[in-house]
């Protein structure tokens, strides 16, 4: 079983590889990065028909290469991906953050979205029901840290230390889960993850 994961961000790769690697050894990876996407989408402020473009020429080379799914890890880009779902269907793909969306509502009515990309925390509220209450929170700083692991882990538990109201943490970026455990020692509650939720949810519509 091939899974093609295509990223924005060269931190990216780790995290679901690692999820993978636990969760579903057996599957078979391949990585596609473009990491300008997400410089492109800083400079500009929004997503652009290009990028929807791109999004669709890299999600086509995926599929001739014979994948039978395709996860992106790039949280930011929802109409982007949402653009290659119509394309591609019936092969399943899936927004980086979907499974977790559908798991978060398991856990609570009342999530902490903790990003350090702040285009994330403008397209990702909108994807979540509206059964649930969304809390926005950004590290500051912490992607300027992605090259310093433990700086970063540290910034983003900061961070979610003040998401004191919320019943369980959801952690918006591939990126990010790194410091799933960082962010559950200093808030003492449930995190969600978007690698695991996604592998979860390729493993089930693949192994059926």
């Amino acid at each position: 079983m091939r899974i093609a994961l295509i990223h924005a961000l060269r931190h990216s790769p780790p995290p679901i590889e690692a999820a993978f690697a636990r969760l579903w050894p057996e599957a078979t990876l391949m990585n596609l990065l473009d990491d300008s996407l997400s410089a492109d989408l800083s400079r500009d402020g929004r997503i652009t028909e290009a990028m929807t473009g791109r999004f669709l020429n890299l999600a086509s080379y995926a599929r001739a290469t014979g994948a039978d799914g395709i996860l992106f890890t790039c949280s930011a880009f929802g109409p982007c991906i949402e653009a290659v779902q119509r394309a591609l269907a019936p092969l399943p793909v899936l927004k980086p953050n979907e499974a977790m969306i559908e798991e978060a509502e398991t856990v609570g009515s009342r999530i902490g979205l903790l990003a350090s990309f702040g285009p994330t925390l403008q397209s990702m509220p909108p994807e979540f029901p509206g059964s649930l209450t969304v809390v926005p929170k950004l590290a500051d700083d912490a992607f300027a840290a992605l090259d310093d692991g433990p700086e970063h882990d540290r910034l983003a538990a900061l961070a979610a230390s003040e998401l004191t109201d919320c019943d369980a943490i959801a952690l918006a970026q591939f990126s990010l889960a790194r410091a799933a455990s960082a962010v559950t020692a200093a808030t003492g509650k449930p995190v969600l993850t978007t690698p695991d939720s996604a592998v979860r949810k390729l493993k089930r519509l693949l192994s059926r």
